[in-house]
């Protein structure tokens, strides 16, 4: 079977690979579609030194269940239509008996495992990762594995802070492929959205995906405060340090950051002034992807035709090369996706 292998960093080919085996609980999907996170590039361009080559990549797919692994059969049947990925982080495995997983937080599993290889034509995985799909949902669909439910995850965490529907939400990176999901996302729970984002292009896009407001980034810090005397929440869905400072600043007394895209390491830390931080009343919270039955409610979701899949840009597998390339210098709004099957 074909795949696509960081070989060297920096580095991707199109390889020869067998065809994996289900093991037990585990399925065999045959790929139709895979969405192009920016993790994957990160982890391609060394980003973030967490794996050594040589490696596979990507962890959104939609696909077809060919064959199944002993114990499998209680979880999917062959011929079910499959979404898959979990964001990667633990979807390919969790305990289900440890403090995280009896409180619904899998992903913090210790045991937890990577799904990780979603760029090939056929993967094997963990039966229980899987959630069906119906037809409402069609294969251009596959970034809400990721970037969909990442953002959905994100979105549902304000109501801990007792941010309630009404209240004006910054979305920063608003143009992204997480980003417009939170977009659509915070709309249909009744947040008043205001999309931050980098030139016309971009702050055009973010209206028709439904925000209420769209700001540039150069203009954010003076338009808010004047127009909206802050926000009470920013989600930040950039990949850039400067995202998650420009947040902190939009906030309202009492506002809530959350904070989910990834920079590349060698970016540093935030800059957080504890004075203001601290008489402010803020709070600051990582979300880390979502979990199955977040997956299942946003299926939902976009099954009601609330929450829709922008394809920015759609390649073959061997197109890869150039769709990271195209994704790393911004040019495209929304979500790349990668045509598996032929």
């Amino acid at each position: 079977m074909r795949a696509a292998i960081v070989e060297k960093i920096g580095s991707i080919s199109i390889k020869d690979i067998p065809k994996p085996s289900p093991g037990h609980e585990e399925a065999l999907v045959k790929i139709s579609t895979a969405g192009v996170c920016h993790s994957d590039l990160h982890l391609s361009n060394g980003d973030w030194p967490v794996v050594k080559p040589p490696f596979p990549l990507g962890h959104e797919a939609i696909g077809i269940v060919e064959d199944l692994g002993p114990g499998a059969e209680r979880f999917v049947k062959k011929g079910d239509r499959v979404i898959l990925g979990l964001g990667g982080t633990a979807g390919a495995y969790w305990c289900g008996a440890c403090e995280h997983c009896l409180a619904g937080k899998p992903m913090l599993c210790s045991q937890q495992r990577q799904l990780i290889g979603a760029y090939g034509e056929y993967i094997s995985v963990w039966a229980k990762a899987l959630v069906k799909l119906p037809d409402e949902i069609d294969n251009t669909e596959v970034p809400l594995a990721c970037a969909g439910l990442t953002a959905y995850s994100a979105i549902k965490k304000l109501t801990i802070f007792g941010i309630q529907m009404g209240k004006s939400i910054a979305i920063i990176g608003a143009a992204g492929g997480l980003g417009h999901y939170g977009v659509q996302i915070a709309k249909a729970f009744g947040y008043k959205v205001i999309g931050v984002d980098i030139g016309p292009k971009k702050l055009d896009f973010i209206r028709k995906m439904g925000a209420d407001d769209a700001i540039d980034v150069s203009e954010a810090i003076e338009t808010i405060s004047k127009k909206y005397k802050g926000v009470n929440a920013s989600i930040v869905f950039s990949s850039k340090v400067a995202g998650f400072e420009l947040g902190l600043k939009l906030l309202k007394r009492g506002g809530v950051l959350i904070a989910v895209g990834l920079p590349a390491f060698s970016e540093g830390s935030i800059s957080v002034d504890p004075f203001g931080f601290i008489l402010k009343g803020l709070h600051i919270i990582g979300s880390l992807v979502g979990t199955v039955e977040e997956m299942r409610e946003l299926v939902q979701l976009a099954a009601e035709g609330k929450v829709k899949t922008h394809v920015g840009r759609t390649a073959k597998l061997s197109e890869i090369n150039e769709v990271f390339e195209e994704l790393e210098r911004g040019e495209f709004v929304g979500r790349a996706i990668l045509e598996i099957s032929e």
